[in-house]
């Protein structure tokens, strides 16, 4: 057994072991052989070496007021004391790619029971997002975080990124990459 291996039962920050099991066994090779047309501009790239960490478990988190897609406004008031499912894409990340359909999953099965979710685009322009969203037909509440507006809400490192904020407004799960679907549905359990 190698150093590297991380056994499913050691918890992790978290609680999602699988992904951080697989990414532990697969290493870094699996990034090196990634294609080019999947990188950023050098200054996304420069934007992402600053990006903060993911925020801690237990922490607060304030999400400021945006306005989605649809022309609504996420206002921070309106999901006080419910659960908060913050996501982090980008039309051109493979990751979200996968990702994504689940999340639209969970957002239809859970919105009833209270689930208050806002996905934030990265990409370039809003219209490519936009675009994106309607192609697939996600309905999901969705905004363009505009590179003025993650000033004040920056957006950690990584991408995918998932945060879920608890009734109490505190973080009670924080992912940087990809999901198992499972785990993802998982996230109904805190709503």
């Amino acid at each position: 057994m190698s150093n590297d291996f991380i056994p499913f039962e050691q918890p992790v920050r978290s609680g999602w072991r699988r992904r951080q099991a697989l990414s532990a066994a697969v290493g870094g090779a699996a990034w090196a052989a990634m294609p080019s047309a999947w990188s950023q501009p050098v200054s996304a790239l420069a934007e992402e070496a600053k990006a903060p960490p993911l925020p801690e478990l237990g922490s607060a988190l304030q999400v400021p007021r945006i306005t989605r897609f649809d022309g609504t406004v996420y206002e921070p008031a309106q999901s006080q004391g419910q659960v908060l499912l913050v996501y982090w894409w980008a039309s051109t990340c493979p990751f979200c790619a996968l990702q994504s359909p689940h999340m639209e999953k969970l957002w239809r099965s859970q919105q009833a029971r209270g689930l208050q979710m806002l996905a934030l685009s990265i990409d370039r322009k809003p219209e490519d997002a936009v675009a994106y969203l309607r192609s697939r037909g996600y309905t999901f509440p969705s905004a363009w975080a505009s590179p003025e507006w993650r000033k004040a809400f920056p957006k950690p490192k990584g991408l995918p990124i998932t945060l879920v904020r608890g009734r109490d407004g505190k973080v009670v799960l924080a992912e940087r990459g990809q999901m198992f679907p499972e785990d993802v549905e998982a996230i109904a359990s805190l709503v």
